[in-house]
């Protein structure tokens, strides 16, 4: 599969004859107030937002690092934006919420909501939800969209429902903030090998691992670790 990486965690790829684009962020750099903390972004996308997509997967919205100023105008051009159920409540227009387990089709494209945590077990109540993705589609690999994740549980969950996992979309870079002290709110690069050995994924991009202050991980971590384990031919 061929992935386009505009930062942080936006990626855009095509999938069973659509277009699909990842947690839009399209601002410049600059500061993000969130409650007590403010988030740093910076650097500027790499390519300019897409002319149009199909579907946006984004894995929550109450992040601006997932979904940043442009990204929230950018969705009014959307036909379809799978998110939270709380985030599609939030959002309105064409946002549609998937439970875990849940699913919802579009262009002959299956997709399942599938869990994801962001952060320790037991911190939701101060991260929020977030989902992931599983698409499925005639003559395509099955392709695991993780969202901001940070536990290898959830990953083993969602290998177990679905141990047929070709293709992924991580999202690593060690998150920190102040709200959670030393913990991480995303995997690490060696929990993303980890992840990809659960998965035995043949194919992964990595996302979620520059533009921000707040990851303490880059995309150079990431693959000495996989080059450390053998992995670094999966990498795409």
């Amino acid at each position: 599969m061929e992935f386009t990486h505009f930062g942080g965690p936006t990626v855009l790829f095509t999938y069973g004859g659509l277009t699909l684009l990842t947690d839009p962020t399209f601002d410049g750099p600059g500061e993000y107030p969130l409650g007590q903390r403010v988030l740093v972004k910076t650097a500027p996308p790499l390519a300019p937002a897409p002319e149009r997509v199909d579907v946006v997967l984004l894995s929550h919205d109450q992040h601006p690092d997932n979904l940043d100023r442009s990204g929230r105008d950018y969705l009014a051009s959307v036909p379809l934006v799978l998110t939270t159920p709380l985030g599609a409540g939030r959002l309105g227009g064409a946002a549609r919420g998937l439970e875990p387990w849940a699913q919802t089709s579009a262009g002959g494209v299956t997709f399942t909501g599938v869990p994801a945590q962001h952060g320790p077990d037991g911190t939701e109540h101060l991260t929020g939800p977030v989902t992931g993705f599983v698409l499925r589609a005639p003559g395509e690999p099955t392709l695991y969209v993780s969202g901001d994740n940070a536990s290898l549980d959830v990953v083993r969950a969602v290998a177990a429902r679905f141990p047929d996992i070709e293709a992924a979309v991580l999202h690593g870079g060690r998150a920190r903030t102040a709200l959670l002290g030393e913990a991480n709110l995303t995997l690490d690069a060696a929990g993303l090998v980890e992840a990809v050995r659960i998965l035995g994924a043949r194919e992964v991009t990595v996302a979620h691992v520059d533009s921000w202050g707040h990851f303490t991980e880059d995309r150079a971590a990431v693959e000495a670790a996989f080059a450390a384990a053998g992995l670094e031919k999966v990498l795409v």
